[in-house]
């Protein structure tokens, strides 16, 4: 892999803008379809998202319904939304599951903010896993002679700030998910 500044700060914001994407579906109050967007579904040998599988729509505000399309699914479906930790327990009706949408307490708000910190967190590794990647561009370079030492140390600090932005950036998000989320 070549060294591209560019190419790794185009990547850490992906993993930003994977991680609003998985938080748009943390519910802080009435139902949204997004809210199982997360949900992956062992199906057909191998894992799916949900939405591949099923329509998921939101018949009243504090009620989910996933429509299978293949009944044989129903079941996995439904495993899938109760061991997704977003706390949600559905209701198998056929080729429809209900999905009740409990009350948000303070218990629940609470474990609703443990998943954003948990979804930050995994964020945080996928970006440091990018700085991994253009340090050891960087090092490689260096090997080869591509780069001298000077120019590696320099690029590495652009590296580091880059990286620290992005995970301040995750650090912002998920704050502001947890206000949104324990307001009451």
């Amino acid at each position: 892999m070549a060294y591209n500044l560019d190419d790794l700060k185009t990547r850490m914001q992906k993993s930003i803008a994977s991680l609003r994407d998985e938080l748009m579906g943390l519910r802080t109050g009435r139902a949204s379809a997004s809210l199982l967007e997360p949900v992956t579904v062992e199906a057909y040998g191998s894992r799916m998202p949900l939405n591949q599988v099923a329509t998921v729509t939101v018949p009243e505000a504090r009620m989910l319904s996933v429509q299978v399309w293949d009944r044989s699914m129903a079941n996995a479906v439904e495993k899938a939304i109760r061991d997704s930790g977003l706390g949600l327990n559905p209701m198998g009706e056929g080729q429809i599951i209900r999905v009740p949408l409990p009350e948000l307490n303070e218990e629940r708000r609470r474990e609703l903010t443990k998943v954003a910190h948990n979804y930050a967190e995994a964020a945080r590794v996928a970006v440091r896993h990018i700085r991994r990647d253009g340090m050891d561009a960087l090092k490689k370079a260096e090997k080869d002679g591509d780069l001298g030492q000077d120019d590696v140390r320099a690029q590495s600090d652009l590296v580091q700030k880059a990286t620290d932005a992005a995970v301040t950036e995750i650090d912002q998000v998920v704050a502001a998910k947890e206000a949104e989320i324990m307001q009451v």
